[in-house]
């Protein structure tokens, strides 16, 4: 899930507490759940030998509090047959009477106690996933071994400590998994909010719902066949480097309809959600050295398809800044030879964020689609999605659109009904005329499958505490200064 909380939004938690996570967990052998505390696969193995290890003391360190998560992360330690000498979950309560205002105060409090405790100890090894906390952990333990040396100190000799960043994991849940359990706790919150003794996190906020936000429909590629396109076409067409860097954006996941939902007419035109439809590449093109795409054509060639582009075309990827709606101004094409003439197969399907607001009795579905207007943060999503199909000023004139129902044999096929909601049509005040500019959050997941990717909604970062989040992206206004969006 999404950092897009606002905390104690929910009456009787939210996904950081021990019963949705306890939900989450498809398995406990397959750690479904995304915690930093247990270790990855990756480190598993370190665990284990840590264990044989009999001069070492391995310990599992979390800022997840005792009360709420003291039984899950057994279970899940249990499942792993892991055997940690100390599992030290975050205490109400100090045991000197102390309340720890963060997790990072709690475990510095801690790794303090412990090194010395056992002072013949020679060296630390601390594995981190978070790049802040990583910096924290360097600088307090910079910061003890200076106090160890100095004169006045003989509670014990400086200590070798290491503290090695880790790769950030990440497991997600499957959508409809995911919708469902948010669908649960806002039944909750529904439920209790009525009521003053049951409102455990002393939430300030109504009636929650889910609303939806359609970013644009297209014909959608698999997670397999979008890997296929990245390594057979993509690759070899990109400078030296470029593929190791940090300033290319992967795409390769959808070939557009419409940026918007489309109208029934035209659902109906491109054989409904779910459609199948085979294409081919016929050509690949680079535009500026910023974008870079593939030419298609559907299998057989005179299937009927769709598209607001110039030609179907599906974007292979970018760099960092640049419109991928770009690469409808290539005019010359490259013809690929025939082992590069890649087929693969897409499913009719939309992109969709799904927010949870409060629910506004007055508000009809047409307006749904658009986030509270009080919010004036311009989120990743609203971001990525205006680069890609990029928004019109309500007072300037949209560009040109083909509406055009493709026919490689010829005919008329344009689509007089176009009854599909524009962003921030004129259905509510101010908003302007056709694809005037909305306000959305910043995660994908719902319906359809992100930028056609089953498996990838937004990046989980792992919370021990809310305020330790070191995202650019954090949400933590109140009701009286921005309503509580929290995005999936």
């Amino acid at each position: 899930m999404a950092p897009g909380f606002a905390n104690g939004s929910f009456h009787a938690g939210d996904y950081r507490h021990e019963r949705p996570i306890s939900h989450t967990i498809t398995g406990l052998r397959r750690w479904s759940v995304a915690n930093k505390e247990i270790p990855a696969a990756s480190q598993v193995k370190l665990v284990t030998l840590s264990m044989q290890q009999k001069d070492a003391v391995t310990v599992l360190l979390t800022g997840r509090s005792e009360g709420g998560f003291a039984g899950i992360i057994k279970r899940m330690v249990d499942s792993k047959k892991l055997a940690f000498d100390l599992i030290c979950l975050k205490p109400e309560v100090g045991p000197n009477g102390e309340q720890f205002p963060s997790t990072m105060e709690f475990k510095k409090t801690f790794l303090e106690d412990l090194v010395l405790t056992y002072t013949q100890a020679d060296e630390i090894r601390v594995y981190e996933d978070r790049v802040k906390h990583v910096k924290s952990f360097r600088e307090f333990f910079e910061q003890m071994n200076r106090r160890f040396q100095t004169p006045q100190s003989s509670v014990r000799k400086p200590i070798n400590a290491e503290v090695i960043q880790v790769a950030d994991e990440c497991t997600f849940l499957p959508p409809v998994t995911e919708a469902a359990e948010v669908q649960r706790m806002i039944n909750s919150h529904n439920t209790s909010f009525r009521h003053p003794d049951l409102n455990v996190m002393k939430s300030p906020y109504g009636r929650l719902r889910i609303k939806r936000t359609v970013f644009y429909t297209g014909y959608l590629i698999s997670n397999a066949d979008s890997a296929r396109l990245v390594n057979k076409l993509l690759n070899p067409m990109l400078p030296h480097g470029l593929a190791d860097s940090n300033d290319l954006k992967y795409m390769a996941n959808s070939i557009l309809i419409t940026p918007r939902p489309a109208s029934k007419s035209l659902l109906d035109k491109v054989g409904g959600m779910g459609a199948r439809l085979t294409w081919q590449v016929t050509g690949t093109a680079v535009f500026e050295n910023r974008v870079w795409a593939a030419r298609l054509e559907p299998v057989p060639p005179s299937e009927k398809y769709h598209t607001e582009n110039p030609e179907p075309f599906v974007v292979l990827a970018v760099r960092k800044g640049a419109r991928p709606i770009d690469a409808a101004k290539i005019r010359n094409w490259h013809p690929v030879p025939a082992d590069k003439a890649l087929s693969f197969e897409t499913v009719v399907g939309e992109k969709v964020v799904l927010r949870v607001e409060e629910d506004n009795p007055h508000e009809g579905e047409w307006e749904s689609q658009f986030m509270n207007k009080s919010n004036k943060r311009r989120h990743r999503q609203e971001r990525d999605e205006d680069i890609l199909y990029p928004q019109y000023s309500q007072d300037g004139p949209e560009p040109p659109r083909s509406n055009v129902y493709h026919n490689r044999h010829g005919g008329d096929g344009r689509y007089a009904n176009d009854d599909a909601p524009r962003r921030g049509g004129s259905g509510r005040g101010g908003r302007g005329r056709g694809r005037g500019r909305g306000h959305f959050g910043r995660s994908g997941g719902g319906r359809g499958r992100g930028r056609g990717r089953e498996p990838a909604p937004p990046n989980y970062r792992s919370l021990d505490d809310y305020g330790g989040y070191d995202g650019g992206y954090e949400e933590k206004n109140g009701p009286h200064n921005v309503a509580p969006v929290m995005n999936y």
